[in-house]
C-alpha cells in the first residue's frame, strides 16, 4: 500500500466558514505539502485573506449541503487526501433542536463515511474528526479523564459526537479510512458573535467587555472548565494531519487534545489584567440553569500524556491566551 504523503496534499474542510474552519484554512496555505484546499459549508465560505501568498495552491470555495446523501457524492471526490470535518450543529442548539442535531451531527458523516467506504481506495482518505469533551459525563471529585474513560454524554450534542467516534474508529478498522477523532477543550476566545454552543459564554465573558460591550455570565465564578487557546487548537488540528498512521495502529483514534483546568474567576481575573477594571464591570451576572447544567456536565481534569506522545502542542498561559486573540482579532 502506497502512502498519503507521497503525493501533495488535496485538503477538503467542511463548516470552513465557521472561526476554526477560516483559521485553520489560513494556516494551511502556509504549507507547501499542499495542492488545493476545497472549503465549503451551508453558505460559500470565504477565502483567507493570506491566498494570494500561497500562489502554488489551489484554493476552491463553494456552498453545500451535506445532509443529502447525493451532495456527498458530488462533493467527496476520490482525489482528496485529506477531510477536516468541522461541520456541525453546537451544544445549545443541538439540545434544543433534536431532530437538526441528528441530520446534520450524525446523518451527514454516515453519509460522507458512505461515499468513501463506496471508493475502496488503495490509500485510506485521512479524517480528522474534532470531538468535544461533552463525550463525557460530570467526572468524580479528583477523577481525571484519559482516553480510556467511559463516554458518558449528558446531552444530544455529547452523544452524538460519540456516535461519529466510534463510526470513525470502526472504519479505521477496517482499513477504509484513517481517523483522527481530537477531542478539542473549550475554545477561548473564540471572535465573532456568540455562537449556539452552551459554552459560548465562556468566549464572551472576555470578548465582548474588551470590545467594550456587555458581557452575559449564566454560571457560577467557581466553575471548573477545560479550554484552550485559538492559537494552540489551530497549531494541533494542522498537525494532526501529518501524524503517520502506523502511530495509531491496535489503538483508539480518539485524543484528548491539550488544554489547562480553569475556573471562571481565573478567566476573569486574566480578563481584569489584560483589559483593566474597566472590562470585569462589563460582566454581567445572569445565572441560566440550563446553560450551568450542560457546561456542568463536562469534565475539567484531563490527562494529555498520549497527545503529548503524538507531538501535539501544550498551551499558553491564559493571560496570553487573551493577549493573542486581542493581536489576532481586534
Amino acid at each position: 500500500m502506497g502512502s498519503i504523503q507521497e503525493s501533495r496534499a488535496n485538503i477538503l474542510i467542511t463548516g470552513a466558514g465557521g472561526f476554526i474552519g477560516q483559521a485553520l484554512a489560513a494556516a494551511l496555505l502556509n504549507d507547501q505539502s499542499i495542492q488545493k484546499i476545497t472549503l465549503t459549508d451551508v453558505s460559500t465560505p470565504k477565502t483567507p485573506t493570506n491566498v494570494h501568498t500561497a500562489s502554488s495552491l489551489d484554493v476552491e470555495s463553494f456552498a453545500a449541503d451535506l445532509t443529502s446523501p447525493q451532495t456527498c457524492e458530488q462533493v467527496i471526490k476520490p482525489d482528496l487526501t485529506h477531510i477536516y470535518l468541522l461541520h456541525g450543529i453546537m451544544s445549545g442548539q443541538a439540545e434544543a433542536d433534536l431532530e437538526l442535531g441528528l441530520r446534520v451531527n450524525i446523518d451527514s458523516m454516515r453519509y460522507i463515511t458512505d461515499v468513501i467506504r463506496k471508493q475502496q481506495r488503495a490509500i485510506p482518505i485521512r479524517i480528522i474528526f474534532p470531538s468535544s469533551l461533552a463525550v463525557f459525563g460530570p467526572a468524580q471529585d479528583g477523577e481525571v479523564v484519559t482516553e480510556k474513560t467511559m463516554p458518558s454524554p449528558q446531552s444530544s450534542y455529547g452523544a452524538e459526537k460519540s456516535i461519529v467516534e466510534t463510526l470513525l474508529n470502526d472504519f479505521s478498522r477496517r482499513g477504509l479510512l484513517d481517523a483522527r477523532i481530537v477531542r478539542l477543550p473549550t475554545i477561548i476566545v473564540r471572535p465573532g458573535r456568540p455562537t449556539g454552543a452552551a459554552s459560548s459564554f465562556f468566549s464572551g465573558i472576555i470578548r465582548e467587555p474588551l470590545n467594550g460591550e456587555a458581557g452575559v455570565l449564566p454560571v457560577r465564578r467557581d466553575l471548573k472548565a477545560w479550554v484552550c487557546s485559538a492559537r494552540t487548537v489551530i497549531r494541533n488540528l494542522v498537525a494532526a494531519k501529518d501524524i503517520p498512521e502506523e502511530r495509531f495502529k491496535g489503538e483508539s483514534r480518539v485524543v484528548n487534545l491539550p488544554g489547562k483546568t480553569v475556573t471562571v474567576q481565573q478567566m476573569l481575573d486574566g480578563l481584569r489584567d489584560v483589559g483593566g477594571q474597566k472590562s470585569i464591570d462589563l460582566v454581567k451576572e445572569d445565572y441560566d440553569e440550563k446553560v450551568a447544567k450542560i457546561v456542568g456536565s463536562w469534565p475539567a481534569d484531563f490527562d494529555t500524556t498520549r497527545a503529548k506522545k503524538l507531538g501535539f502542542q501544550n498551551d499558553v498561559p491564559l493571560e496570553q491566551a487573551f493577549r493573542d486573540y486581542v493581536e489576532d482579532y481586534m
